[in-house]
């Protein structure tokens, strides 16, 4: 996050699952010392969290789906590939079917 900070600049607003995957209290109190705001969605409406959980599934499918990891360094190397195929060769439809690499 302080990379994040560093390079990109910080958000005003993150919204957040209010799930069991929303854990880390680190995280909460980082963003309380950096004037972010957490925003969580209503429960039952995973809609207003459409494009996280899209990418989850996308995750869960072809990556953590399709592959029996042995050793975290082979998670760590699949999971590189996976984001680099994202990013630079899969066309996106909220891109106009370009990868975002090809804008940004």
């Amino acid at each position: 996050m302080e990379y994040l900070k560093k390079f990109r600049g910080l958000l005003q607003i993150i919204r957040v699952n209010n799930g069991p995957e929303f854990i880390s209290h680190r995280f909460e109190a980082w963003c309380k010392e950096n004037r972010i705001q957490l925003l969580f969605i209503r429960l039952g409406k995973p809609m207003q969290n459409v494009y996280a959980n899209r990418c989850n599934g996308s995750i869960r499918r072809e990556l953590l789906n399709a592959f029996v990891f042995r050793t975290l360094a082979e998670i760590r190397q699949k999971a590189e590939e996976w984001v680099f195929n994202y990013n630079h060769h899969w066309p996106h439809k909220a891109y106009y079917f370009k990868a975002p690499a090809e804008l940004f």
